[in-house]
């Protein structure tokens, strides 16, 4: 299959070693302006796609990214940010890499040329049709997410991609593909700058409206979030008073003895 990656093509810039620090910085910025109005123009597939992982979540399905070095690790921070965020269990939104958890930090060499090793993944967390699987690969080219893919689609698994490359095969494998194409990057080929910011924006899109449509925020407050530090927790109190007329020490007390924003509020309007 022949097709343009827009994603390896040289630069709009040369000679960046010869430039000042000011224009480097300057320039880099320019083109991450860019990313916003690509992703603006997805937003019609971004739609479809949440939409339907919103009704496989009301069934009781959950939602897996995969992929391989920046578009996995990108994938794993958006799903582990679910549970503090939103209180939803540990494995709602699921991150797996191309190499392991040990590939977080450090790549794990040909890891993504493993064209069964995803479904592997998968079927080690119990994947079934009642789940999505989101592949992620800026190149739209990996075989690890390509390969997942097929694979789910034989299982009646539904599927979705996040990919800068229109006409790519894994945009056109997945059922549900999201393509931002954000054109060449600052540093030719160096797909962790405007690709990886797009696939951030789009990933916090999908989490969040999802979450928000099973009602996981309470007008814009993160209802059910963890208490996991002091400031989350003078969070919740704050967001507590300004539900309901108690004074600091009052609402602390609540959250202490409810466990939640959401809970505390519901146990003091009885």
């Amino acid at each position: 299959m022949s097709f343009t990656k827009t994603t390896e093509q040289s630069s709009h810039y040369d000679r960046l070693e010869q430039m000042s620090v000011h224009d480097l910085l300057t320039n880099i910025n320019n083109e991450d302006k860019t990313v916003p109005l690509a992703v603006e123009k997805a937003l019609p597939q971004i739609e479809a796609l949440v939409t339907q992982v919103v009704a496989k979540m009301k069934i009781g399905g959950r939602l897996f990214y995969i992929g391989a070095g920046t578009s996995g690790r990108l994938g794993i921070v958006d799903a582990s940010e679910c549970p503090p965020t939103f209180g939803v269990p540990f494995d709602l939104v699921n991150g797996i890499i191309a190499g392991g958890d040990k590939a977080i930090r450090k790549a794990v060499e040909f890891a993504e040329d493993d064209k069964e090793q995803a479904w592997k993944d998968l079927v080690a967390e119990n994947i079934s049709d009642k789940d999505v699987v989101i592949g992620i690969a800026a190149s739209g080219t990996t075989p690890y997410v390509i390969g997942g893919l097929e694979k789910c689609h034989k299982k009646n698994i539904l599927t979705g991609c996040i990919t800068c490359n229109e006409g790519s095969p894994l945009a056109i494998t997945a059922q549900y593909p999201v393509v931002v194409v954000v054109g060449p990057e600052f540093v030719t080929g160096s797909s962790r700058m405007k690709a990886g910011t797009a696939q951030k924006l789009v990933l916090n899109m999908i989490s969040t409206a999802t979450m928000i449509q099973l009602g996981r925020v309470k007008g814009n407050k993160m209802v059910d979030m963890q208490l996991s530090n002091v400031k989350l927790v003078d969070r919740g109190v704050r967001m507590i008073m300004s539900e309901i007329p108690v004074s600091y020490e009052e609402a602390s007390a609540l959250l202490e003895q409810n466990g939640s924003v959401r809970k505390a509020v519901e146990s003091y309007k009885g």
